[in-house]
């Protein structure tokens, strides 16, 4: 039998589902015989979601199955969300967002969008949120892993890197022996699938989508298995799919560097305010002379002291020039026996549980190296070439480690699907590298690049010179006729 995804399978024996059903039309729910068929005939239960929230912000719970591929097997809830249209004339359908993450829980988006969306997409969409399947609400998983376990990058040191092995060791078999029976579920390409079977639920032939971040890669892979259901997408700060996921990681040192440059531009043409140098190589200097003196004698912050890998940690700083250069003022007089500094600038809030980044990035690709001395000499060849952030990405991982490879290679994003990438200049996480590749991966998209924007999300983050484009593809289903610049 071949699933509506493409993928095949043997004839599979479906068990009762203890839901309600109802009929729907059949454009709407899986075709006749469809393993799936049951799922997307469930009847939900609408109900306030939290007694704080207005009542307008509704909750529900879908069943899905655990195991694609044994569909009659053990079943889990995703929690779903919604605010409805505020036009019953106008309603075009459903608008699915995701926070990113991996591991963002994304129940709370339509009253957290609905604020930052223009009156006439409102009236046009459902706000629908969910929590992919392993976070928030939908069968949660965890690891319990300690706060240092929780760490995501480590600078490499030749002196600790097998320290770093048996973290990344550690780390994969806590996993595995919590939630060793889930994790090779919690994939993109399962939660992906949760997405049709709720569509199905909602009734809707199709589904339009908002995806910030890894969201961004998630509508993607949407869009390549299930492109007849694919509406209205777009894809805030987007990653390059063709990289994930250890390319994702790795991949964030080379915009760092720019970034690291366009900084140094700036603080030399601010000496007078600042005093880090009058040229970027004298604030080059500073900031590795400073580096330095950390890694000699821990600079003292508010959050504890830093030594030098510490300071480097906080790159995704630099795209923010006039939020990071006080920083690096306050730790440069804290290093000479000032006062403590502040805690590193938050550029992006980390909603991930590291339970669900790991079980994404380990499980949705083949693509990790097993022998640990391939992460050591990629992580000294990446600091090599990108000092600031090339090890960080580079160093082992507990996908090294992970007991089970990826069931399914990972999503080949390859298509004409209709969508529209909004992207800042200066975004560390998602960089505008990254968001060109999914330029390419997404033939019938269009890009705005938002020249001179800083920061991880341009929707997300308010007003911004894309806004127009994104309210009239929403409203009109009309793309730009080619990629656009705007701001500066």
């Amino acid at each position: 039998m071949v699933l509506r995804d493409g993928r095949t399978i043997s004839a599979l024996t479906v068990g009762a589902v203890t839901t309600v059903l109802t009929a729907l039309t059949p454009v709407t729910a899986f075709a006749a015989g469809d393993p799936l068929q049951r799922y997307g005939q469930q009847q939900l239960r609408w109900g306030r979601c939290d007694a704080g929230r207005p009542a307008a912000f509704e909750c529900a719970k879908v069943e899905v199955p655990l195991d694609y591929g044994d569909p009659g097997g053990r079943k889990i809830d995703i929690a779903i969300s919604r605010v409805k249209a505020g036009s019953a004339k106008q309603r075009h359908g459903v608008l699915l967002m995701n926070p990113g993450g991996p591991g963002g829980p994304g129940l709370t988006m339509p009253v957290e969008m609905e604020p930052l969306l223009p009156a006439e997409v409102r009236e046009r969409f459902d706000l629908i949120g969910f929590d992919p399947r392993g976070v928030g609400q939908s069968s949660p998983i965890g690891c319990d892993l300690t706060a240092d376990e929780r760490t995501l990058q480590h600078p490499y040191v030749a002196g600790t890197f097998a320290k770093d092995v048996a973290w990344a060791r550690t780390v994969a078999d806590k996993c595995w022996a919590k939630a060793g029976d889930v994790l090779p579920h919690i994939t993109t390409r399962n939660t992906a699938r949760d997405m049709d079977v709720v569509r199905a639920a909602l009734g809707e032939r199709r589904i339009s989508y908002f995806g910030y971040s890894y969201g961004t890669y998630l509508g993607a892979a949407y869009t390549q298995m299930f492109p007849q259901r694919s509406d209205r997408f777009v894809l805030d700060s987007a990653l390059d799919p063709a990289l994930a996921w250890r390319g994702t990681l790795r991949g964030s040192a080379p915009g760092a560097e720019l970034a690291f440059t366009r900084w140094t531009e700036w603080a030399a043409a601010h000496d007078a305010a600042y005093g880090l140098g009058a040229t970027p190589t004298e604030v080059r200097k500073t900031y590795w002379d400073l580096v330095a003196h950390a890694d000699r004698t821990p600079v003292p912050t508010e959050n504890g002291a830093l030594d030098g890998d510490a300071i480097r940690s906080g790159y995704a700083a630099f795209v923010h020039v006039g939020t990071v250069t006080p920083w690096i003022v306050a730790l440069k007089a804290a290093a000479a026996g000032g006062p403590a500094a502040p805690a590193v600038p938050s550029v992006v809030p980390t909603d991930n549980t590291t339970a669900t980044v790991w079980a994404v990035f380990c499980g949705d690709t083949h693509s990790w190296p097993r022998d640990p001395e391939q992460y050591r000499r990629d992580a000294i060849r990446d600091r090599a070439q990108y000092p600031l952030a090339g090890d960080l990405g580079a160093n082992i991982q507990p996908c090294a480690f992970w007991k089970s490879a990826a069931r399914e290679p990972a999503t080949v994003v390859n298509n004409d699907v209709n969508a529209l990438i909004v992207q800042n200049q200066w975004d560390p996480q998602a960089t505008l590298a990254m968001a060109q590749g999914m330029r390419r991966a997404l033939h019938g998209a269009r890009m705005v690049t938002v020249a001179g924007g800083e920061g991880h999300g341009v929707v997300v983050a308010g007003p911004s010179c894309a806004d127009g484009s994104v309210t009239r593809y929403l409203t009109t289903g009309r793309l730009p006729a080619k990629d656009l610049t705007c701001g500066g």
